[in-house]
């Protein structure tokens, strides 16, 4: 597992000026400094880093969309933070485990994730909307119209 994501949060690429994902030091967790000082484990660090978007922009809006397997509506928060940035987080709980079962692997991951979108300038974020569909979440932002730009005829003297 690479450190990189240790450091710079869950982001798909360190150069990439809209994700704001940056690793906290503060929050619990296992830090590359710091050492383990909290019950954050490396299964919740992977169900972290694993939740990927898709954003598309289309001539009338911007689409996020990310597959939520076994996640329900009510577990998923979505929040427009400080004017234009899109917020997205959840929780997959761990499954509770009884003192007679007997685990033979555990692929599936579990977790919180977090993930914020810097949305541009056109973007009408009093117009969010969301839908979830066979654990795919929808996310779409309507764009503000363009402005048509105004031709004028200009007279030629002389």
């Amino acid at each position: 597992m690479s450190l990189i994501p240790s450091f710079f949060g869950n982001r798909s690429s360190v150069f990439d000026p809209l994700s704001l994902d940056l690793w906290n030091p503060f929050e619990t967790g296992r830090s590359p400094i710091l050492g383990d000082f909290g019950h954050f484990s490396r299964d919740d660090a992977t169900a972290i880093a694993n939740t990927q978007f898709d954003w598309k922009e289309t001539s009338d809006a911007h689409i996020f969309k990310a597959d939520l397997p076994g996640l329900k509506k009510e577990e998923v928060k979505i929040e427009v933070e400080d004017g234009r940035v899109l917020q997205i987080s959840g929780e997959r709980k761990k499954e509770e485990e009884e003192k007679n079962d007997r685990w033979h692997r555990i692929e599936r991951s579990h977790g919180k994730f977090l993930r914020r979108f810097r949305l541009p300038e056109n973007a009408k974020v009093e117009e969010v909307k969301a839908t979830m569909d066979s654990g795919v979440l929808t996310v779409t932002v309507p764009k503000q119209p363009q402005p048509k730009p105004e031709a004028r005829a200009i007279e030629i003297s002389g």
